[in-house]
């Protein structure tokens, strides 16, 4: 697979990462131990060298990415994130720099590694000062215990704030065809920095897929539940954007998840997205996705395509959007 280097850190990776949060958390029952270490393995074998994961996402899955990954090690790239109260997001946010530390000693061993390549703050805690917490995770960086420092879903101020103290390697935040809001003052933001660009969600939750439709039935402790974009009539709505795309991936002999990645990696250099999933045949569909080459005439193509759709919904419930942006 080809590789991407996050901004101007110097710090390269697959040009598609592993997002490891589904194998046992947010989208229904965990992934059998085995299967999701297998799996991470799979990824590493086809190429994949970035994988992410965090506290919040429960203690047993940075234990089963750092199992995964134990035998090549050093091949490869793991990012995890602070900034929850007990590492539970539902407590709300707790970056104070005394918990940043526990967080950082706590992941170093769920991880069985003595370093964390990439460590952001999960969300930004308005109730701690930027400065206090990037002044922080440079402690841990010069300490040897973390590499790079990311923020997740932070607004232009906190980058700012943040990269001034600490130069900030990588944003993540939610972006894909159906959520493109990162293009207005973020990108410009992160191209005049030089930070990279880490797109969680990138096929929609799924939904981009195609494997989902408006008489799917999620598990009950699925996460997609509570997001307005999933109720049964806003995707019965946004039926028309899986269409699009599938028409657009026959003429290109590719799937509609597969365009929808390379649409993001056509986007700028420095964006890697993370697509994650439970299933080995769709890692497979997902890393051939990093394979798609599309001209700039495809992409406004498919821009034009899209601007005449609107996507229903909401991306989080109300409570959860007050939490993105700050």
């Amino acid at each position: 697979m080809k590789t991407r280097t996050l901004g101007n850190s110097g710090l390269e990776v697959s040009a598609l990462g592993m997002g490891c949060m589904g194998l046992s958390f947010g989208y229904g029952p965990a992934t059998d131990k085995q299967v999701a270490i297998n799996l991470i393995r799979e990824a590493y074998e086809q190429g994949v060298t970035f994988f992410d994961t965090a506290e919040a996402y429960g203690k047993e899955n940075e234990e089963l990415v750092g199992e995964a990954l134990a035998p090549f090690r050093k091949e490869v790239v793991i990012a995890t994130k602070f900034g929850f109260r007990d590492g539970d997001a539902k407590k709300g946010q707790d970056s104070r720099p005394e918990r940043i530390r526990a967080v950082a000693e706590e992941s170093l061993r769920r991880l069985k590694t003595d370093v964390i390549d990439l460590f952001y703050q999960h969300r930004v805690d308005v109730s701690v000062p930027m400065e206090d917490v990037a002044g922080t995770v440079k402690d841990l960086i010069q300490e040897g215990k973390v590499k790079h420092f990311g923020l997740s879903e932070a607004g232009v101020d906190s980058i700012r704030k943040a990269h001034a103290v600490q130069p900030v390697t990588a944003l993540q935040s939610e972006y894909s065809i159906w959520w493109r809001e990162p293009e207005l003052a973020i990108f410009p933001t992160l191209e005049e920095l030089g930070i990279g660009f880490v797109p969680f969600s990138p096929l929609g939750r799924g939904f981009l897929t195609g494997a989902i439709n408006a008489d799917t039935q999620f598990d009950p402790t699925d996460f997609r539940n509570l997001v307005p974009r999933f109720t049964e009539e806003n995707r019965k709505a946004n039926q028309k954007l899986v269409e699009l795309l599938a028409e657009i991936a026959s003429q290109k002999q590719a799937t509609p998840a597969q365009i929808a990645l390379g649409w993001l990696l056509a986007q700028k250099p420095w964006i890697v997205p993370i697509p994650g999933t439970t299933k080995s045949h769709r890692l497979t569909e997902n890393i051939g996705g990093a394979s798609i080459d599309l001209s700039e005439n495809d992409v406004k193509a498919i821009d034009e395509a899209f601007a005449k759709t609107n996507v229903q919904g909401d991306r989080y419930p109300a409570h959860l959007m007050q939490r993105v942006g700050k």
